[in-house]
């Protein structure tokens, strides 16, 4: 059985990568978020949800208990959120984040400049790679609706390929870093359409 705890739970990736999860039978999760009203428990024998902000140390380190991957997708003071998420990640034993962040944060996209709106990603995608944590940041392109699975990976240092990227490819690699152990820990992986 596999236990994942999904931080910004009610988010547009999210909500799009947890039917993904629960296809796969040895799954539970948990489903974390500000406002739990605002997202209909997909299956309440497999999937518990607690409201509480990832900014409130005492809730989230309840959350963390149980849990093998911590999937975090979230917006507004990442700096502080990913701080909190690994102080009780380390707190609770949790070893496994899969983190999102953006596109263009080390200046990887041919053609673009670095602009300030990418700091708070690339703020926290610094401190999850410090945190000694076995760690995925994913950096994918703009968010596209079509039905295509397929990707491409860049590393970090190697120019990003493409821009945009379909929900259905990351929810497909979402869930295959949740499912194997071991796959691309340590990595900061560009994500686009093949």
């Amino acid at each position: 059985m596999t236990h994942i705890l999904i931080l910004g739970a009610n988010g547009q990736l999210a909500r799009h990568t947890i039917p993904f999860l629960l296809a796969h039978q040895d799954v539970r999760l948990t489903l974390y978020l500000r406002r739990k009203n605002r997202l209909a428990n997909p299956d309440p024998e497999r999937v518990s949800m607690i409201e509480g902000d990832v900014l409130d140390q005492v809730a989230l380190q309840a959350a963390m208990h149980g849990q093998d991957v911590v999937y975090a997708n979230l917006a507004g003071d990442m700096a502080a959120q990913a701080q909190s998420i690994i102080t009780a990640m380390k707190s609770a034993g949790v070893r496994r984040l899969i983190f999102i962040s953006s596109m263009g944060i080390h200046g990887e996209v041919p053609g673009e400049k670095y602009r300030s709106v990418l700091d708070p990603y690339r703020d926290s995608a610094a401190l999850v790679e410090a945190s000694g944590l076995d760690y995925t940041v994913l950096r994918p392109g703009w968010f596209t609706r079509d039905q295509s699975f397929n990707y491409q990976l860049t590393r970090k240092g190697e120019p990003f390929k493409g821009h945009d990227v379909s929900l259905n490819s990351l929810s497909t690699l979402i869930t295959k870093l949740a499912l194997t152990p071991g796959l691309e820990t340590g990595q900061s992986l560009g994500v686009s359409k093949a």
